[in-house]
């Protein structure tokens, strides 16, 4: 997880990979010393020898605080020493003008002294804390990761325990009703899987969509239709979040087991395409047969998956419409976020 805020900075990380840190360190301390003597030469324009310290504490704290220790320890040393030399009424000298200007330079070395001081335990707190917070996060991705791998397992386990009970079950309506079943709790498995992949490598909290509809695809294609129904699909790259990706498969599941039962019930040959296309924020999925259409045999359960559809598109925040003709079914489904909501077609 990336730092973004000022305290993360590190200017030892912008160098050369195998240059050693003192060395790194060394030049920044310089960097920030020729910058304060550049400074205080311009004010020396209107100034001189005015308040000769002064730029030497905010200097020494930045190369500390982004340089760390070394750094500030060579840019006090090289500052301090400049200043001494070149701004004090004695210029040109290490020489004092006054009694006083000894306890003078006492003073101010000792309080630039403290100052790095203060400024390398700020660093090493502020480091710390990050380290802290760094450990924290990456523990709870590792327990979340633990438990969304737990529950594509339970799911898979679930999903096992219905296709053994529909295998032992006499009743062709009892056995079709789990084979349902089975698949709703596959597509549940499935999304968790590839969340459980996209938090590892890619982007937190969404389901890449063309593995996750990929997975529910080939297997309804696989338990579901006969070999001679063509099963094509498109996804566009989107990822979804979880709810809503979850919203989508399911919604899929339920058009294409309505498309095997109805459509290419009865044996005969056939395609079927399903097409995800847009963005993240407005997309419309497809899913398109030529099968019976108006032709096909009603069943009065047939109304549990329109409904259960109309239920998966409010989850995902869509749209969604069943367009039957002689030539085939139309389902679709569509989000904009320009329009939240789902309606029933």
């Amino acid at each position: 997880m990336p730092n973004r805020h000022l305290t993360a900075v590190d200017a030892v990380k912008f160098g050369p990979s195998k240059l050693p840190s003192w060395i790194a360190q060394t030049v920044f301390g310089l960097a920030m010393a020729l910058l304060m003597i550049g400074l205080r030469a311009l004010i020396d324009q209107v100034a001189p020898t005015s308040g000769p310290f002064a730029l030497v504490y905010p200097t020494v704290l930045i190369a500390t605080l982004f340089g760390r220790l070394w750094a500030g320890i060579v840019c006090l040393i090289v500052s301090f020493a400049w200043a001494w030399y070149v701004v004090l009424e004695e210029a040109w000298s290490f020489a004092f003008a006054q009694d006083s200007d000894m306890a003078r330079v006492l003073i101010n070395f000792l309080s630039c002294c403290v100052v790095v001081a203060l400024a390398e335990v700020f660093r090493m707190a502020v480091r710390l804390r990050e380290a802290e917070l760094e450990e924290s996060i990456d523990r709870r991705r590792w327990l979340m990761a633990e438990l969304q791998h737990r529950t594509k397992n339970n799911f898979a386990l679930v999903a096992s325990m219905i296709e053994l009970q529909k295998r032992r079950q006499e009743n062709p309506a009892a056995a079709e009703a789990l084979e349902d079943a089975a698949n709703r709790v596959f597509s549940f498995s499935r999304a968790y899987a590839q969340l459980a992949v996209d938090d590892a490598g890619r982007q937190e909290g969404l389901i890449s969509m063309p593995d996750y509809l990929e997975d529910v695809i080939d297997h309804l294609a696989k338990a579901s239709f006969d070999e001679n129904v063509q099963v094509t699909r498109t996804i566009a790259p989107i990822a979804l979040p979880r709810e809503q990706a979850v919203a989508v498969g399911l919604f899929v599941n339920e058009a294409l087991t309505n498309a095997a039962k109805y459509a290419f019930g009865d044996g005969r040959e056939g395609a079927l395409g399903v097409v995800l296309d847009g963005t993240a924020a407005d997309w419309r999925l497809e899913v398109r047969d030529n099968g019976a259409g108006t032709a096909a045999p009603t069943d009065e359960n047939g109304g549990l998956g329109k409904s259960l559809m109309a239920t998966f598109a409010n989850q995902a925040q869509a749209q969604h419409a069943i367009d039957l003709t002689d030539a085939g079914c139309v389902v679709t489904l569509s989000h904009s976020t320009a329009g939240k909501g789902a309606r029933g077609g």
